[in-house]
């Protein structure tokens, strides 16, 4: 009778236990998890300074693996000097910030301005590491550089944040221009 018992509840369990292939494949994977927060602004201070403002209409903060805020739908980030001046803006229609590695990519039309220099960079796409002290914008794509009297085409750029030193890392062209024939 033991003997028999036994028998039939090994035979329950083992009919009740069937795998779920789907099931056991996701066992242990971690959920993607999105935050949404729209017309977003965001102040970023040093020391009780104003350092930058960073506006956008749409945030998209991603929890996965490697989380990372993203803004699909344009961003703006305008960077003041220790005397509260803005001294340049950044502007693109798509940036995301890796957590990860403290990166922030930006791409399709982006444009940076200085101010005080009156000098425009445009490319397509861009870089910011605050870990690269004094070249925190980079690229290795080809850009061109509006100055007050110059075009300058090239072939990736390290820049400062301000914006108020550049390095083109490959000249591809310089068009000298008066101020007057630029378009706005």
């Amino acid at each position: 009778m033991f003997k028999l018992c036994t028998i039939a509840f090994l035979a329950l369990i083992f009919s009740a236990c069937e795998n779920n292939a789907d099931l056991v494949k996701n066992i242990g994977s971690k959920k993607l998890g999105v935050e949404e927060a729209e017309k977003i602004k965001v102040n970023y201070t040093v020391g009780g300074k104003i350092k930058t403002v960073l506006t956008a209409p749409l945030m998209l903060r991603v929890q996965d693996k490697e989380s990372y805020i993203e803004f699909p739908k344009k961003l703006k980030a305008v960077f003041y000097n220790d005397e509260g001046v803005a001294e340049s803006v950044l502007t693109a229609k798509y940036g995301k910030y890796k957590d990860y590695q403290s990166i922030v990519f930006l791409k399709d039309s982006v444009k940076v301005i200085n101010f005080l220099k009156g000098d425009t960079l445009y490319t397509d796409e861009l870089n910011w590491d605050r870990s690269r002290a004094g070249v925190e914008f980079y690229t290795d794509k080809p850009v061109k550089i509006r100055t007050k009297t110059q075009i300058l085409n090239g072939i990736g750029m390290e820049a400062s944040q301000d914006f108020k030193s550049y390095h083109i890392t490959k000249f591809t062209g310089v068009i000298s221009v008066p101020s007057s024939s630029f378009p706005e």
